[in-house]
């Protein structure tokens, strides 16, 4: 949890002391909008859209959830969805591209793990997914294949919108480098080790209501941060739930924002655990964590 909780705090007290000088209320706003935006295109659209189909959508909307997420910097879209499914044929078992539990143990092997389900597999093909065997049914759609190849474009939009807007605002080269640097670079590292989190803290430490084969487990004080992504115990007890936050006290962002197009129409057939199915697996599970 330290990993997670001390880049949290370091980037508050860097805001605290380079308040008008390197950061202000534009920078700031900036930050928050594309965090928001690229965020929701992880959780809503990498994840229970495109790797899970909780809710069906058209092909405009798809896209433009397929873009936003690329826009965070964390993987092809193609190659994110092929990881994630191959985690959950194999979670915390030999084959999980990151789980925290397959570097031996106690405390050198638990440290071990937290690293390499955080960040460090990201720096190996061990275990990695073929978007071939994995996510086929996408790789059949032209259009999310140009998306993904097109990674790096999504990549260069991220950070130049900032540069842009800041250029526009301010007038200045040095007042458009400052918000790309928030709105892009500082926004991508706040962004990639909270959902990085969901890889480590949330197969480590937490709560199990549900009775899994693996150690998922829900922390709610990363469930605003990560759009409701926190809630993990619950998403590997129903995968396919669109759903995170299964109960009114459990946030869930991303959950509102999939209500939200449902009530539009821009999202049908979507995927609600029964209250019923729910009391079938709620039996409470504390297990420590290995």
């Amino acid at each position: 949890m330290i990993g997670v909780a001390a880049p949290v705090v370091a980037f508050l007290v860097a805001i605290v002391l380079l308040w008008h000088k390197a950061v202000g209320v534009l920078d700031l706003a900036v930050m928050a909008v594309l965090y928001v935006m690229t965020g929701l295109g992880i959780t809503v659209g990498y994840h229970r859209l495109l790797t899970h189909r909780a809710f069906q959508t058209s092909r405009p909307v798809q896209y433009l959830f397929a873009v936003s997420g690329s826009m965070s910097v964390q993987g092809p879209v193609l190659h994110w969805v092929a990881d994630h499914r191959k985690h959950h044929a194999h979670t915390d078992e030999i084959g999980d591209p990151h789980s925290p539990h397959l570097a031996g143990k106690g405390v050198a092997g638990a440290i071990k793990g937290l690293w390499h389900a955080h960040v460090g597999w990201l720096f190996s093909l061990k275990d990695r997914a073929e978007p071939e065997r994995y996510a086929r049914d996408w790789l059949e759609d032209g259009g999310m294949r140009a998306i993904d190849q097109l990674f790096f474009l999504w990549l260069t939009v991220g950070i130049a919108l900032p540069f842009a807007i800041g250029f526009a605002v301010r007038g200045t080269l040095m007042g458009a480098l400052q918000c790309a640097l928030w709105g892009g670079l500082v926004r991508i590292f706040v962004l990639h080790h909270v959902t990085f989190s969901i890889n480590s803290v949330c197969h480590f430490f937490g709560r199990r209501t549900f009775a899994t084969d693996d150690e998922s487990r829900n922390v709610f004080w990363l469930a605003p941060l990560s759009f409701g992504e926190s809630w993990h115990n619950n998403h590997h007890a129903f995968p396919r739930s669109a759903f995170h936050g299964l109960r009114r006290s459990q946030v869930d962002p991303g959950g509102l924002v999939i209500r939200a197009l449902e009530k539009l129409g821009l999202a049908w057939n979507v995927i609600r655990i029964s209250p019923e199915r729910q009391a079938e697996r709620g039996a409470e599970v504390r297990r420590p964590a290995s």
